[in-house]
């Protein structure tokens, strides 16, 4: 089963195109989770528990794990070792943005995929095609480029004008017309800015969204539905991270991650029709 067969099985399954964003920011975290031997597992652990019947993936963020050293790796490689265990039918996609030259990219391979036996992988696509190439080649896994992406400023590169039209245009034609040989790519595309998704759609056909920017970013979901959708009403990976695993400091954190996903996820929902 490659990616995107596996992600359309956990949407169809939890009715879901909502995806958990697994950054655990240590600092955030409950002082009761703070104090245990992993608490960045412990902390995952509980809102995956909380959350798996209501999502069609989860995301973590390297940078949050990277951050606490050998430590951190640890409670990444235990939190998908815990996924791919328990929830083998949800997809893990590793935010790591990643793509560099020669057997650099191996190396990353080698960890994204060989030790944390991730399902997909964030890259950006600015040292060009013959960077994320090797990435490319692998026909089971779903790789995921920047395209438009959800911060305040990403006009500043992505919106400059080359050949005539604006950047973001230029990567989504040349990952929909090029990069696309065996059918494993997707585009980072975000809530923010649903104008240029509408765009995005138009030039990328019913290929697969990862959609960040919803929640704490300040992305409308009605707008983002209506520009994002393709003609199967899916076509959308809608993630959101600290507007639900934050949601609540407290020791119900994970009750109230599970309110917010499921409140989340229905409203994601009603604007599918």
């Amino acid at each position: 089963m490659n990616f995107n067969q596996k992600l359309d099985h956990a949407i169809e399954k939890n009715n879901s195109l909502l995806c958990v964003g697994l950054d655990p920011d240590f600092e955030k975290l409950p002082e009761s989770i703070r104090n245990v031997k992993n608490p960045q597992f412990e902390f995952n652990k509980k809102i995956i528990e909380a959350t798996a019947d209501l999502v069609c993936a989860f995301k973590p963020n390297s940078a949050f794990y990277e951050a606490r050293g050998e430590q951190g790796i640890r409670d990444l490689k235990m939190t998908c070792s815990y996924i791919n265990k328990n929830y083998p039918d949800i997809p893990i996609i590793l935010d790591a943005k990643r793509a560099d030259i020669g057997n650099t990219n191996n190396e990353y391979i080698k960890f994204v995929f060989g030790y944390l036996r991730i399902d997909a992988v964030t890259l950006h696509p600015y040292l060009g095609h013959e960077t994320i190439q090797p990435f490319l080649e692998l026909k089971d896994k779903g790789i995921i480029v920047l395209c438009k992406t959800s911060n305040p400023g990403a006009g500043e590169i992505q919106n400059l004008i080359v050949n005539g039209e604006k950047l973001y245009k230029l990567i989504a034609r040349k990952i929909v017309n090029e990069w696309n040989k065996n059918n494993n790519c997707l585009m980072v595309v975000g809530a923010t800015y649903p104008e240029e998704l509408a765009e995005v759609r138009e030039i990328s056909g019913d290929m697969t969204f990862l959609v960040p920017g919803v929640g704490a970013q300040g992305g409308d979901v009605e707008a983002t539905i209506k520009a994002g959708l393709n003609k199967a009403k899916k076509g959308m990976i809608i993630n959101s991270s600290r507007g639900i695993i934050f949601a609540s400091s407290g020791d119900d954190f994970a009750d109230v991650a599970k309110k917010e996903a499921r409140k989340l996820r229905d409203e994601i929902n009603k604007y599918r029709v």
